[in-house]
């Protein structure tokens, strides 16, 4: 069997992991159009390059369909349930960083800790009979992190795109999403809760934990970390 290493298929997260395996004897290159989804990989046997968006890369490491895999630590943490005993850690990556926060409105002049959005949240309820909305694609990591800081009284809802403007549009109260400069939340009026970073996220180098390798690819995998100088 071949070692199938699943990178981000496009963008500037593809370019950067294609830089940093470079910087390190081993080549990543696509073998055809922007469209075909095709790669190889120089400078070591019995690895395949699969290229996959960043999102789908989670999903096929803990099915075992791809071994190693290039993608965001906070979508490991948010897609895979039970994360670390499904697939591991081998390198941070220094690349793709982004905090995973948790805004409110500027406005809110008395909020600005999880515990005053605690108090907000129960006044809310109170108020308006339904519970605070924050709009996220995070669910999991979001749930945790709020259950941990005794945060209640809040309902999360589904946003796949241009969350910061559903404080705008009236469809939620606050928010929790990936930020890298905070320009678009300032943009939109929204304020970070100064001790709100649920997850600081960068691209990371993930082994998945199935088991069933054969020597090929146990062989592969050793020359590979030993190509990227890393300990397993």
């Amino acid at each position: 069997m071949t070692l199938k290493l699943g990178v981000p298929s496009k963008g500037r997260l593809m370019e950067k992991t294609f830089e940093w395996f470079a910087e390190r004897g081993v080549g990543l290159r696509r073998t055809g159009s922007d469209r075909e989804y095709a790669g190889a990989v120089d400078g070591v046997e019995g690895v395949e390059l699969v290229l996959l968006s960043a999102g789908e890369i989670p999903r096929e490491l803990a099915a075992g369909r791809i071994h190693l895999g290039v993608t965001g630590s906070d979508l490991v943490r948010e897609k895979i349930a039970d994360w670390e005993n499904k697939v591991r850690e081998l390198a941070l990556m220094g690349f793709g960083h982004a905090d995973l926060i948790i805004a409110v409105p500027k406005f809110w002049v008395d909020v600005d800790t999880l515990d005053d959005l605690d108090a907000a949240a129960a006044a809310f309820r109170a108020e308006h009979g339904f519970r605070l909305r924050i709009a996220t694609k995070y669910h999991r990591l979001v749930r945790e992190y709020l259950r941990d800081a005794g945060v209640a009284d809040y309902q999360l809802v589904d946003s796949q795109g241009a969350t910061e403007g559903t404080v705008k549009n009236r469809t939620a109260e606050a928010i929790a999403d990936i930020t890298s400069t905070g320009e678009t939340l300032r943009a939109n009026h929204l304020k970070i809760l100064g001790d709100a970073c649920v997850h600081k996220s960068q691209a990371t180098l993930f082994r998945g934990r199935r088991s069933g390798w054969d020597d090929n690819m146990r062989r592969a995998f050793d020359d590979l970390t030993a190509k990227l100088q890393i300990n397993d």
